[in-house]
C-alpha cells in the first residue's frame, strides 16, 4: 500500500514540476515573443521653448511623428516627400506600442527630451500593406568601401586622402542609415594595384585588395570627374549578390562634395534594403522541435527567433518532459529560414515534417 501511494505521490510531483516548467518557459517565451514583434526607435531629441504656450502633450506628439517617419526611412525605399503623406498622428497612435522618456532637461528656456518608442510591428505592416508598401529588414551591416576619384581631363588618379570622398565620406551619417562603411588603410602595395590597373579599372575585380580584409561585403565606387560633371560606377557586392549601378552628378554650389556623398549613401541603403524585403503575404507555417531539457538550446532558440524579422509570430504549441513544439509563421521561403540557421549554433534538422533542432 505505502508503495503505491509513494509512486502516485512520484507522479504527480513529476506532473507539477513539469507544469511549473511549462509555466516559466510560456512566460519568458511570451515575453521574448512580444518584444520580437516591436520595432523600437530610441533615444529621439526633442526639444520645444519652454514658455507660456509649453504643452507636453505637443511634445510627445512631435515625438511620435519623428520616431515613426526615421522607423520607415529605416525599413522602406520610399522618399521624405511620400513619408509625409502617411504620417496621419492618428494612424501612428494607432501603431505605437509603447513610449518612455529617458531623460528630460531645462536649457536656457527650452525643454529638451529623449524617448524611446516602440511600434507593434504586424499593425504597421498591416498599414504599410495597404499603402502598398512592403517593408525590409531593418538590418546593420559592415562592409568595406573603395572609393576611388579619376580626372579623366588631367589623367589624374586620386586615392585615400588625396580623394576627398574618401576624407568626407564617414564625417556625417542619419540615424536611419543601416550600412556601417569601413574604408581601407593607406596600404602602398594597394595603391600600386590599382595604379597598375588604371587602364581597365572597371573590370578590375579588387580581390586582392578585398581579401585582405575580414569582410563578405563590400563596394567598389569609381568616380570619373571631367571639369564639373561626374559619372559614378558603383559596384556592389552585398549577400554574396554583385550589383552593378551608375549615377551622374554636377559638382557646383548646390550640389557639394557632401551633398554627393549623401545621394550615393541613399542609393546603397535603398540597394540593401532591397535585397532584405518582407513579403507578408508569404505566410509560412514551420513546426519546430526541440529538447525541453536542453535549456540552454532553448534559450539560444529563443534568441534567434527574436533576431529574425521575417518570423511574424510564433508560439509554444505544446510541451512534454521530452519535447517542446513551436508554431512559427514564416514570411519567405523554407530555404530562407534554412539559411537563417546556417551560420549559427543552432543546427536544424529538416529530415521530417517536424524539423527538429538538435
Amino acid at each position: 500500500m505505502f508503495n503505491i501511494i509513494n509512486k502516485k505521490y512520484k507522479f504527480d510531483i513529476s506532473i507539477y514540476i513539469l507544469f511549473f516548467l511549462f509555466v516559466i518557459i510560456f512566460i519568458k517565451f511570451s515575453t521574448v515573443s512580444a518584444k520580437a514583434n516591436t520595432y523600437k526607435i530610441v533615444d529621439l531629441e526633442i526639444s520645444k521653448p519652454y514658455d507660456n504656450n509649453f504643452n507636453k502633450e505637443k511634445v510627445i506628439n512631435k515625438a511620435f511623428k519623428k520616431a515613426f517617419e526615421e522607423l520607415i526611412l529605416k525599413i522602406t525605399t520610399i522618399e521624405n516627400k511620400e513619408i509625409k503623406k502617411i504620417s496621419n498622428l492618428k494612424n501612428i497612435y494607432s501603431l505605437v506600442e509603447s513610449f518612455s522618456i529617458v531623460d528630460e532637461k531645462f536649457i536656457e528656456n527650452k525643454y529638451v527630451a529623449k524617448f524611446d518608442v516602440e511600434f507593434n510591428k504586424k499593425q504597421l505592416f498591416n498599414y504599410l500593406g495597404k499603402k502598398n508598401i512592403f517593408p525590409s529588414i531593418a538590418k546593420e551591416k559592415d562592409l568595406l568601401l573603395i572609393p576611388i576619384l579619376i580626372n579623366s581631363k588631367k589623367n589624374q588618379i586620386l586615392l585615400f586622402s588625396e580623394n576627398t570622398f574618401y576624407v568626407n565620406w564617414n564625417k556625417n551619417s542619419e540615424r536611419h542609415f543601416l550600412l556601417n562603411y569601413i574604408l581601407p588603410n593607406e596600404d602602398i602595395e594597394d595603391i600600386n594595384l590599382i595604379k597598375k590597373n588604371i587602364y581597365n579599372i572597371e573590370d578590375y575585380n579588387f580581390k586582392e585588395i578585398v581579401s585582405k580584409y575580414e569582410i563578405n561585403d563590400y563596394i567598389i565606387l569609381i568616380l570619373f570627374q571631367n571639369e564639373n560633371n561626374f559619372n559614378a560606377l558603383i559596384k556592389s557586392n552585398l549577400n554574396n549578390k554583385l550589383i552593378i549601378s551608375n549615377k551622374k552628378f554636377i559638382w557646383n554650389e548646390n550640389q557639394t562634395a557632401e551633398n554627393i556623398i549623401k545621394d550615393l549613401k541613399l542609393d546603397l541603403e535603398n540597394q540593401w534594403k532591397k535585397l532584405n524585403i518582407i513579403n507578408v503575404s508569404i505566410k509560412l507555417p514551420i513546426t519546430l522541435s526541440i529538447n525541453s531539457k536542453k535549456y540552454s538550446l532553448i534559450k539560444l532558440l529563443e534568441k534567434k527567433l527574436y533576431d529574425l524579422d521575417l518570423v511574424s509570430n510564433y508560439y509554444i504549441d505544446s510541451i512534454s518532459n521530452e519535447r517542446i513544439i513551436y508554431k512559427i509563421i514564416y514570411n519567405s521561403t523554407p530555404d530562407k529560414f534554412i539559411n537563417e540557421f546556417s551560420n549559427s549554433n543552432i543546427k536544424l534538422n529538416t529530415t521530417t515534417s517536424i524539423w527538429r533542432i538538435e
